[in-house]
Protein backbone atom coordinates (compact mmCIF):
# COMPACT_ATOMS: atom_id res chain seq x y z
CA UNK A 1 0.00 0.00 0.00
CA UNK A 2 1.37 3.42 -0.94
CA UNK A 3 1.78 6.18 1.66
CA UNK A 4 -1.12 8.08 0.06
CA UNK A 5 -3.40 5.06 0.09
CA UNK A 6 -2.48 4.33 3.71
CA UNK A 7 -3.23 7.94 4.68
CA UNK A 8 -6.62 7.80 2.98
CA UNK A 9 -7.43 4.49 4.65
CA UNK A 10 -6.51 5.91 8.06
CA UNK A 11 -8.84 8.86 7.60
CA UNK A 12 -11.66 6.69 6.25
CA UNK A 13 -11.42 4.47 9.34
CA UNK A 14 -11.84 7.53 11.59
CA UNK A 15 -14.41 9.45 9.57
CA UNK A 16 -17.64 8.20 11.20
CA UNK A 17 -16.22 8.80 14.66
CA UNK A 18 -15.16 12.32 13.70
CA UNK A 19 -18.64 13.12 12.39
CA UNK A 20 -20.02 11.98 15.75
CA UNK A 21 -17.55 14.21 17.61
CA UNK A 22 -18.33 17.25 15.44
CA UNK A 23 -22.09 16.67 15.60
CA UNK A 24 -22.10 16.58 19.40
CA UNK A 25 -20.13 19.83 19.43
CA UNK A 26 -22.19 21.74 16.86
CA UNK A 27 -25.64 20.13 17.12
CA UNK A 28 -25.76 20.23 13.33
CA UNK A 29 -25.27 17.31 10.96
CA UNK A 30 -24.56 19.67 8.05
CA UNK A 31 -21.91 21.58 10.00
CA UNK A 32 -20.40 18.34 11.30
CA UNK A 33 -19.99 17.08 7.73
CA UNK A 34 -18.38 20.39 6.72
CA UNK A 35 -16.03 20.24 9.72
CA UNK A 36 -14.90 16.72 8.86
CA UNK A 37 -14.39 17.69 5.22
CA UNK A 38 -12.14 20.54 6.37
CA UNK A 39 -10.29 18.10 8.65
CA UNK A 40 -9.77 15.84 5.64
CA UNK A 41 -8.22 18.72 3.66
CA UNK A 42 -5.83 19.43 6.52
CA UNK A 43 -4.98 15.75 6.80
CA UNK A 44 -4.11 15.70 3.10
CA UNK A 45 -1.73 18.63 3.56
CA UNK A 46 -0.08 17.17 6.68
CA UNK A 47 3.01 14.95 6.78
CA UNK A 48 0.90 12.04 7.99
CA UNK A 49 3.85 9.65 8.24
CA UNK A 50 5.15 11.82 11.08
CA UNK A 51 1.84 11.74 13.01
CA UNK A 52 2.36 9.41 15.97
CA UNK A 53 -1.34 8.99 16.80
CA UNK A 54 -3.64 9.77 13.84
CA UNK A 55 -6.84 9.38 15.90
CA UNK A 56 -5.69 11.98 18.45
CA UNK A 57 -4.41 14.32 15.71
CA UNK A 58 -7.69 14.14 13.83
CA UNK A 59 -9.75 14.60 17.00
CA UNK A 60 -7.76 17.73 17.86
CA UNK A 61 -8.16 19.24 14.39
CA UNK A 62 -11.86 18.36 14.20
CA UNK A 63 -12.48 19.85 17.65
CA UNK A 64 -10.72 23.10 16.77
CA UNK A 65 -12.75 23.44 13.59
CA UNK A 66 -15.98 22.65 15.47
CA UNK A 67 -15.10 25.27 18.09
CA UNK A 68 -14.73 27.87 15.33
CA UNK A 69 -18.17 26.91 13.99
CA UNK A 70 -19.74 27.08 17.45
CA UNK A 71 -18.32 30.52 18.09
CA UNK A 72 -19.63 31.92 14.80
CA UNK A 73 -23.07 30.28 15.25
CA UNK A 74 -23.70 31.52 18.78
CA UNK A 75 -25.30 34.85 17.85
CA UNK A 76 -27.58 33.15 15.29
CA UNK A 77 -28.82 30.70 17.89
CA UNK A 78 -29.43 33.40 20.48
CA UNK A 79 -31.77 35.10 17.97
CA UNK A 80 -33.53 31.83 17.02
CA UNK A 81 -37.34 31.94 17.05
CA UNK A 82 -38.80 29.58 19.66
CA UNK A 83 -36.98 26.67 21.32
CA UNK A 84 -33.78 25.53 19.63
CA UNK A 85 -33.21 21.81 19.15
CA UNK A 86 -30.31 20.09 17.37
CA UNK A 87 -30.76 18.66 13.91
CA UNK A 88 -32.21 15.18 14.54
CA UNK A 89 -30.15 12.30 13.21
CA UNK A 90 -30.87 8.63 12.69
CA UNK A 91 -29.05 6.28 15.05
CA UNK A 92 -28.68 2.54 15.21
CA UNK A 93 -29.54 0.62 18.40
CA UNK A 94 -26.60 0.81 20.80
CA UNK A 95 -25.44 -1.98 23.10
CA UNK A 96 -25.74 -1.28 26.82
CA UNK A 97 -22.01 -0.65 27.24
CA UNK A 98 -22.32 2.36 24.92
CA UNK A 99 -25.04 4.04 26.97
CA UNK A 100 -22.89 7.09 27.75
CA UNK A 101 -22.22 7.73 24.07
CA UNK A 102 -25.93 7.24 23.32
CA UNK A 103 -26.91 9.77 25.98
CA UNK A 104 -24.48 12.32 24.54
CA UNK A 105 -26.42 12.13 21.26
CA UNK A 106 -29.88 12.60 22.78
CA UNK A 107 -31.81 15.75 21.87
CA UNK A 108 -32.35 16.62 25.52
CA UNK A 109 -28.67 16.33 26.37
CA UNK A 110 -27.56 18.36 23.35
CA UNK A 111 -30.15 21.04 24.15
CA UNK A 112 -28.66 21.34 27.64
CA UNK A 113 -25.20 21.77 26.12
CA UNK A 114 -26.52 24.84 24.26
CA UNK A 115 -26.47 26.64 27.61
CA UNK A 116 -22.69 26.30 27.74
CA UNK A 117 -20.30 28.65 26.01
CA UNK A 118 -18.42 27.25 23.00
CA UNK A 119 -15.21 26.55 24.94
CA UNK A 120 -17.13 24.99 27.84
CA UNK A 121 -19.02 22.73 25.48
CA UNK A 122 -15.94 21.51 23.65
CA UNK A 123 -13.93 20.96 26.84
CA UNK A 124 -16.82 19.15 28.54
CA UNK A 125 -17.44 16.82 25.61
CA UNK A 126 -13.79 15.99 25.07
CA UNK A 127 -13.17 15.36 28.77
CA UNK A 128 -16.38 13.67 29.91
CA UNK A 129 -17.67 11.93 26.79
CA UNK A 130 -14.55 11.13 24.77
CA UNK A 131 -12.03 10.85 27.66
CA UNK A 132 -9.42 13.04 25.95
CA UNK A 133 -6.51 13.95 28.28
CA UNK A 134 -6.45 17.56 29.46
CA UNK A 135 -3.06 18.25 27.93
CA UNK A 136 -4.57 17.44 24.51
CA UNK A 137 -7.73 19.45 25.25
CA UNK A 138 -5.50 22.40 26.15
CA UNK A 139 -4.11 22.43 22.61
CA UNK A 140 -7.63 22.51 21.16
CA UNK A 141 -8.84 25.55 23.12
CA UNK A 142 -5.47 27.26 23.58
CA UNK A 143 -5.56 27.18 27.38
CA UNK A 144 -3.49 25.48 30.04
CA UNK A 145 -4.43 21.96 31.22
CA UNK A 146 -5.21 23.40 34.67
CA UNK A 147 -7.56 25.98 33.16
CA UNK A 148 -9.26 23.24 31.12
CA UNK A 149 -9.86 21.22 34.28
CA UNK A 150 -11.57 24.24 35.82
CA UNK A 151 -13.67 24.78 32.69
CA UNK A 152 -14.69 21.09 32.68
CA UNK A 153 -15.62 21.22 36.36
CA UNK A 154 -17.75 24.33 35.87
CA UNK A 155 -19.45 22.88 32.79
CA UNK A 156 -20.06 19.59 34.60
CA UNK A 157 -21.91 21.36 37.39
CA UNK A 158 -24.09 23.30 34.93
CA UNK A 159 -24.94 20.20 32.93
CA UNK A 160 -25.70 18.18 36.05
CA UNK A 161 -28.30 20.75 37.18
CA UNK A 162 -30.33 20.59 33.96
CA UNK A 163 -29.49 17.14 32.58
CA UNK A 164 -32.69 15.21 31.74
CA UNK A 165 -33.11 11.69 32.98
CA UNK A 166 -31.80 9.21 30.46
CA UNK A 167 -32.52 5.50 30.14
CA UNK A 168 -30.98 3.56 27.23
CA UNK A 169 -33.48 2.60 24.56
CA UNK A 170 -34.61 -1.01 24.87
CA UNK A 171 -37.52 -3.18 23.79
CA UNK A 172 -39.73 -1.80 26.59
CA UNK A 173 -39.03 1.80 25.56
CA UNK A 174 -39.91 1.00 21.96
CA UNK A 175 -43.10 -0.81 23.05
CA UNK A 176 -44.24 2.15 25.16
CA UNK A 177 -43.40 4.61 22.38
CA UNK A 178 -45.28 2.55 19.80
CA UNK A 179 -48.37 2.38 22.03
CA UNK A 180 -48.13 6.08 22.82
CA UNK A 181 -47.80 7.17 19.18
CA UNK A 182 -50.57 4.77 18.17
CA UNK A 183 -52.89 6.41 20.68
CA UNK A 184 -51.88 9.86 19.39
CA UNK A 185 -52.58 8.82 15.80
CA UNK A 186 -56.19 7.78 16.53
CA UNK A 187 -56.88 10.65 18.92
CA UNK A 188 -57.28 8.39 21.97
CA UNK A 189 -56.96 11.10 24.64
CA UNK A 190 -57.25 8.71 27.57
CA UNK A 191 -54.72 6.32 26.04
CA UNK A 192 -52.24 9.13 25.38
CA UNK A 193 -52.60 10.63 28.84
CA UNK A 194 -52.14 7.27 30.54
CA UNK A 195 -48.74 6.88 28.88
CA UNK A 196 -47.45 10.34 29.85
CA UNK A 197 -45.50 11.03 33.02
CA UNK A 198 -47.06 13.58 35.42
CA UNK A 199 -44.13 15.96 34.75
CA UNK A 200 -43.94 15.34 31.00
CA UNK A 201 -42.46 18.12 28.86
CA UNK A 202 -42.76 18.54 25.09
CA UNK A 203 -40.34 20.79 23.20
CA UNK A 204 -41.00 21.61 19.56
CA UNK A 205 -38.71 23.40 17.11
CA UNK A 206 -40.29 24.95 14.04
CA UNK A 207 -37.82 27.71 13.38
CA UNK A 208 -39.05 31.10 12.13
CA UNK A 209 -41.38 29.88 9.39
CA UNK A 210 -43.16 26.74 10.64
CA UNK A 211 -45.82 26.43 13.31
CA UNK A 212 -44.62 25.04 16.63
CA UNK A 213 -45.13 25.83 20.30
CA UNK A 214 -42.92 28.79 21.16
CA UNK A 215 -42.37 27.52 24.70
CA UNK A 216 -42.02 24.04 26.22
CA UNK A 217 -45.44 22.48 26.88
CA UNK A 218 -45.80 20.85 30.30
CA UNK A 219 -48.25 18.39 31.84
CA UNK A 220 -50.12 15.37 30.41
CA UNK A 221 -53.29 17.20 29.35
CA UNK A 222 -51.54 20.03 27.52
CA UNK A 223 -49.00 17.72 25.85
CA UNK A 224 -51.79 15.35 24.80
CA UNK A 225 -53.81 18.20 23.30
CA UNK A 226 -50.78 19.52 21.41
CA UNK A 227 -49.89 16.14 19.91
CA UNK A 228 -53.43 15.15 18.96
CA UNK A 229 -54.04 18.51 17.29
CA UNK A 230 -50.71 18.26 15.47
CA UNK A 231 -51.64 14.81 14.16
CA UNK A 232 -54.99 16.05 12.89
CA UNK A 233 -53.22 18.66 10.77
CA UNK A 234 -51.10 16.07 8.98
CA UNK A 235 -52.16 15.11 5.44
CA UNK A 236 -53.31 11.64 6.49
CA UNK A 237 -53.87 10.28 2.99
CA UNK A 238 -50.34 11.04 1.80
CA UNK A 239 -48.26 10.88 4.99
CA UNK A 240 -46.01 7.92 5.77
CA UNK A 241 -44.92 7.29 9.34
CA UNK A 242 -41.67 5.37 9.86
CA UNK A 243 -40.42 4.21 13.27
CA UNK A 244 -36.82 5.32 13.70
CA UNK A 245 -34.37 5.67 16.56
CA UNK A 246 -33.49 9.36 16.65
CA UNK A 247 -30.47 10.54 18.62
CA UNK A 248 -30.42 7.29 20.56
CA UNK A 249 -34.10 7.32 21.53
CA UNK A 250 -37.26 5.82 19.99
CA UNK A 251 -39.25 7.98 17.62
CA UNK A 252 -40.82 8.39 14.21
CA UNK A 253 -40.22 10.28 11.00
CA UNK A 254 -43.29 11.57 9.13
CA UNK A 255 -42.93 12.18 5.39
CA UNK A 256 -45.25 13.30 2.60
CA UNK A 257 -44.69 14.24 -1.02
CA UNK A 258 -41.02 13.38 -0.83
CA UNK A 259 -40.19 15.62 2.12
CA UNK A 260 -39.92 15.19 5.86
CA UNK A 261 -42.76 16.89 7.73
CA UNK A 262 -41.51 16.21 11.23
CA UNK A 263 -39.26 14.09 13.39
CA UNK A 264 -40.37 13.10 16.88
CA UNK A 265 -38.35 11.40 19.61
CA UNK A 266 -39.42 10.23 23.06
CA UNK A 267 -37.73 9.58 26.36
CA UNK A 268 -39.27 6.65 28.24
CA UNK A 269 -38.65 6.35 31.98
CA UNK A 270 -40.38 3.80 34.25
CA UNK A 271 -42.82 2.75 31.54
CA UNK A 272 -44.12 6.22 30.61
CA UNK A 273 -43.06 9.00 28.26
CA UNK A 274 -41.46 11.86 30.20
CA UNK A 275 -40.04 13.94 27.34
CA UNK A 276 -41.11 14.52 23.75
CA UNK A 277 -39.03 16.40 21.19
CA UNK A 278 -40.51 17.48 17.86
CA UNK A 279 -38.58 19.07 14.99
CA UNK A 280 -40.56 20.49 12.07
CA UNK A 281 -37.99 23.01 10.80
CA UNK A 282 -37.22 21.61 7.31
CA UNK A 283 -33.67 22.96 7.42
CA UNK A 284 -33.06 20.63 10.34
CA UNK A 285 -35.01 17.54 9.28
CA UNK A 286 -32.88 17.43 6.13
CA UNK A 287 -30.13 15.96 8.36
CA UNK A 288 -32.08 12.69 8.40
CA UNK A 289 -31.02 12.04 4.80
CA UNK A 290 -27.53 11.03 5.95
CA UNK A 291 -26.41 7.68 7.39
CA UNK A 292 -26.77 6.99 11.13
CA UNK A 293 -24.50 8.93 13.50
CA UNK A 294 -22.51 7.04 16.13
Amino acid sequence: MTATAASEATFAAERDRLVGVAYRMTGSRAEAEDVVQDAWLRWQRADTEEVACPAAWLTTVTSRLALDRLTSARSRREAYVGPWLPEPVATDPDPADRAELAESLSLGFLAVLERLGPVERVVFLLADVFSVPFDEIARVVDRSPAACRQVASRARRRVRQDRPRFHPTDAEARRVTEAFLGAVAVGDVDGVTALLAPDVVCVSDGGPDHHAARRPVRGPERVCRLLVNLTRRLPAAEASITPQDLNGQPGVVVEAEGRTLLALACSVVDGVVDRVWIVVNPEKTAALQGPPVT
